[in-house]
């Protein structure tokens, strides 16, 4: 087998784990990745507005403003417009979204993480550097991506 072949299925085997988590989170949840990445990134910050959340979670304001859309009109978020400046409007967990994240599955990427720390600083380095020169051979650079693994519906939110 070439070497390429076994590259190309060990990403393959790297997006189905993804996959995988993927639909388990949304089957116990009912939340998809990022709508997780949100609702956690609304919890730490205290009130932020939607710009934060996509600076915080690395996607355009765009894609977060309509997961936040879907979550508001699911009750697990609630929007307040600042009563110093109208034009800003903050975000909260509801009672039913707090519920909802204390009792949702951890994402995929803090077993990962975990794992990645403990690895030598020159080999955290040299993965990061290999990943990096894959997604540009595969023209990934300017997609727009979180620092969360999920595959799928990320668009579609």
């Amino acid at each position: 087998m070439e070497k390429y072949e076994q590259l190309l299925i060990s990403l393959r085997r790297v997006i189905r784990a993804i996959d995988i988590h993927s639909r388990q989170l949304n089957k116990q949840s009912g939340l998809t990745g990022p709508q997780l990445m949100v609702m956690q990134n609304i919890e730490h910050l205290e009130a932020p507005l939607a710009k934060d959340i996509a600076k915080e979670i690395a996607l355009s304001p765009a894609t977060v403003t309509t997961i936040i859309d879907r979550l508001e009109s699911r009750h697990l978020v609630i929007r307040t417009r600042s009563e110093t400046d109208k034009r800003k409007v903050h975000l909260s967990l509801s009672e039913t979204g707090k519920t909802l994240l204390s009792n949702s599955p951890k994402p995929l990427q803090e077993h990962f993480i975990t794992r990645y720390q403990n690895l030598d600083e020159w080999e955290q380095s040299q993965l990061l550097s290999s990943v990096e020169r894959i997604a540009a051979m595969m023209d990934a650079n300017e997609l727009d991506a979180a620092p969360v693994l999920f595959v799928g519906q990320i668009q579609a939110d």
